[in-house]
């Protein structure tokens, strides 16, 4: 059975940090890539970061690269979302995904975890 759960999300002031976290199970977790999407009401998910499998090469969208680190531990099947200096505009409901393509695709999702960034 496969899991997919985020924990870590909160409300926090702008500029302080946060660390997201996905446990995963049900699967070969090292041969997936592992992502962070978040959402915002009325908008389409987002990529935010990406961690490929094998390799672990790291990816960012603009609107976080330099802010937000994302890593992962193959042996414990956990994905993790490092994020600093946080601004309101990151307020989102993050999600995890795991994704594998092969000769079909795999896509795993958690239910999201809302960080709130306010004043």
């Amino acid at each position: 059975q496969v899991k997919v759960v985020e924990s870590g999300g909160g409300l926090v002031r702008p500029g302080e940090s946060l660390t997201l976290s996905c446990a995963a199970s049900g699967f070969t977790f090292s041969t997936y890539t592992m992502n962070w999407y978040r959402q915002t009401p009325g908008k389409e998910r987002e990529l935010v970061a990406v961690s490929r499998a094998l390799t672990h090469r790291t990816e960012y969208a603009d609107s976080v690269k330099g802010r937000f680190a994302i890593s992962r531990d193959d042996d414990k099947g956990i994905l993790y979302l490092r994020m600093n200096s946080l601004k309101p505009e990151d307020t989102a409901v993050y999600y995890c995904n795991a994704h594998l393509s092969i000769w079909e695709t795999f896509d795993y999702w958690g239910q999201g975890t809302q960080v709130t960034v306010s004043s």
